[in-house]
């Protein structure tokens, strides 16, 4: 659904995705779509103190780029570790587990950040604490495609292959 208008003010957003996972409890506010987004996402997000948004990560299609609004906390970024405070903007490119990223907020009051990611159709990320893969692709006009792998099952590409050629029909 598209607004009438391509703008919205971040005091009146809903948020329609709350994750209550233990360490991983946030509120995100979904956007970008209704004031007529095409090829980025836009959403705003509430961390509680001592909480994580999601899993550490790297995406393989999708960049992405975080605004502090208020509050403090903490990036992981690959093996590194830096502090966020209010009007830092945090660049995530696409690749491996050296651009791994996870924002937490290890401050005393609520964490607020804008972000912002091109939508890419297909998107395979990484997680390098578990060693799981995440397959995604979500194109419109077909069936949805989301699974979650461990890394370490991985099979050879002819697993469950005949390698015979098929039956020719008469």
């Amino acid at each position: 659904m598209t607004s009438s208008k391509p703008l919205v003010n971040l005091d009146e957003v809903e948020f329609t995705d709350i994750e209550e996972n233990g360490y991983y409890s946030s509120r995100r506010a979904q956007f970008s779509a209704s004031i007529g987004a095409r090829k980025l996402g836009y959403n705003l997000t509430e961390l509680p103190p001592g909480k994580a948004q999601c899993p550490f990560h790297a995406h393989r299609a999708e960049e992405e780029m975080f605004l502090i609004l208020d509050g403090e906390g903490e990036l992981r970024f690959g093996d590194r570790r830096y502090p966020l405070r209010r009007h830092d903007v945090v660049a995530c490119p696409t690749g491996g587990a050296e651009v791994a990223h996870q924002i937490i907020n290890t401050g005393r009051t609520t964490l607020r950040y804008l972000a912002l990611s091109n939508l890419a159709p297909v998107e395979v990320c990484e997680y390098p604490d578990s060693g799981k893969l995440g397959a995604f692709a979500d194109e419109p006009g077909t069936p949805a495609l989301r699974g979650m792998y461990r890394a370490e099952t991985t099979v050879d590409y002819y697993d469950r292959e005949s390698t015979d050629a098929p039956p020719r029909e008469a």
